[in-house]
This record gives structure tokens, sequence and C-alpha cells, in this order.
């Protein structure tokens, strides 16, 4: 994986207000797969395990619009960045 902008990660945790690291970033993105983006069960499980990193509780219904944004959207199952972005603006 590439490295994660520096604006990326402090656009993450200023809105969080919990620090994390770029290492937590990449270890939890080394295990997203395409095959992640495609599966429904699979993504949920990453938004949840996102949330959990960032100590931010997501509602159900916040989880499900995410879920529609990155199918919608065709994401790069790659781009862990775009991803992160995408969930911030939840």
């Amino acid at each position: 994986m590439s490295k994660i902008s520096k604006e990326a990660l402090n656009a993450i945790n200023k809105k969080t207000g919990k620090t994390i690291t770029e290492g937590s970033v990449k270890k939890l993105a080394s295990t997203v797969k395409p095959s992640t983006m495609k599966s429904e069960a699979e993504l949920r499980k990453l938004i949840k395990q996102v949330s959990a990193m960032a100590k931010v509780p997501v509602t159900e219904s916040t989880v499900s619009e995410i879920v529609n944004a990155v199918k919608k959207s065709g994401m790069n199952p790659s781009n862990m960045e775009a991803l992160m972005k995408m969930m911030m603006k939840k």
C-alpha cells in the first residue's frame, strides 16, 4: 500500500478527535481485497473495523449509506485513501 497522505490522516484525526496512526491504517488496509468492495458483508465488516479503530460509533443506517455509496462509486479497492475520505463525509 502506498503512503497515506498526511492531509488525509490529519483530517481523520481532526474529525474523530482521536489519534490514528498511519501504521494502524496500513494494517487494516492490508486486509482489504478487491472482493471486499464487492461483498456487502465484507464491506460492512470493514466499516465496523474502521469505526472501532477510530473509536467512533457508526449507526446501522450510516453503515448502509456508506455501503451504497461505495457500490455506486465503483471505487477502486486499492485506493484506501479515497474510501477513508468518503467515510469521513458521513
